[in-house]
């Protein structure tokens, strides 16, 4: 390696190092400011401080008289784990069936499953909201997670039959001489080969549950229900003074789940959409 060759390879390492240094600039300034006292954190907005208190955490943990943080990330993590395990049973049922099954009308219904990806959420807001009501479902969980078991997540579909349309066919023929049928090809030859689509959409469903407010506040209503999006708002109040040290504490302590699942299944993420031919 020449001079030249090195002296530009130092040059780019920098630039990127100082470009991934100034878009963690403000996670690491909410880092810092969950240790600093309340009065500091806007009047030395400095990531370094001349004190450091841990009554951030502490206050915010407790956030109300009855019902502490722990209980929004357990309402949290009951919602996340029923949205993953229904999206990747019914998905992938719904998925299987329009990759690999003959029915009646199989292209117009994968066209109008197509079609429900690019309807906005917004549309069917108020249709969802009146039909659950009626069920008298309102602040409980079951409007965020019933319609997981009905396979309404039509992105995650799609992701799953361009998966499955790679798999070879032969392998279901070998199967079906061996005496299998449909459920057992669907068990014993598909979902064994399907891990890495299985990893990347439990990833993507777990981190776009936990981080959804929207559906949330619309459907749960008191504090015991809440989950950690909620939770953080109880924090702000528009016409009164907010605690935004225990927002930075609780919005800090709110990154570990989602920040360690990535971390752990990041290369599954790459493998599950670069093998579904949906990759830019």
């Amino acid at each position: 390696m020449d001079q030249s060759t090195r002296k530009s390879r130092i040059l780019t390492h920098t630039f990127i190092i100082l470009f991934g240094l100034f878009m963690l600039y403000p996670v690491i300034w909410m880092v810092s400011s969950s240790f600093k006292p309340e009065s500091l954190i806007f009047s030395s907005p400095s990531i370094f401080s001349k004190t450091w208190t841990l009554d951030n955490y502490l206050n915010g943990w407790n956030v109300v008289r009855d019902v502490n943080f722990g209980q929004f990330f357990k309402n949290s993590f009951i919602i996340s784990f029923i949205a993953v395990v229904a999206n990747l049973a019914t998905c992938s049922m719904a998925a299987y069936a329009f990759a690999r099954l003959r029915f009646p009308l199989k292209k117009l219904w994968f066209a109008c499953m197509l079609m429900t990806i690019m309807l906005p959420a917004h549309a069917t807001l108020i249709p969802q909201y009146t039909i659950f009501h009626q069920l008298d479902w309102v602040n409980t969980i079951l409007p965020l997670t019933v319609p997981k078991l009905l396979a309404t997540d039509a992105f995650f579909i799609f992701l799953m039959v361009q998966f499955f349309r790679g798999i070879p066919r032969e392998l279901d023929e070998s199967a079906i001489m061996d005496g299998c049928g449909v459920f057992q090809i669907y068990t014993r030859i598909i979902m064994p080969l399907a891990v890495p689509v299985l990893i990347t959409t439990a990833i993507f469903t777990f981190i776009w549950t936990w981080d959804d407010f929207f559906s949330q506040i619309l459907y749960l209503n008191t504090v015991d229900t809440f989950t950690v999006p909620l939770g953080l708002r109880l924090f702000l109040d528009s016409q009164g003074e907010s605690s935004w040290g225990s927002v930075f504490a609780m919005s800090v302590l709110s990154l570990i789940p989602i920040t360690t699942v990535f971390f752990i299944f990041q290369r599954y993420i790459v493998d599950g959409i670069a093998t579904t031919g949906i990759k830019g």
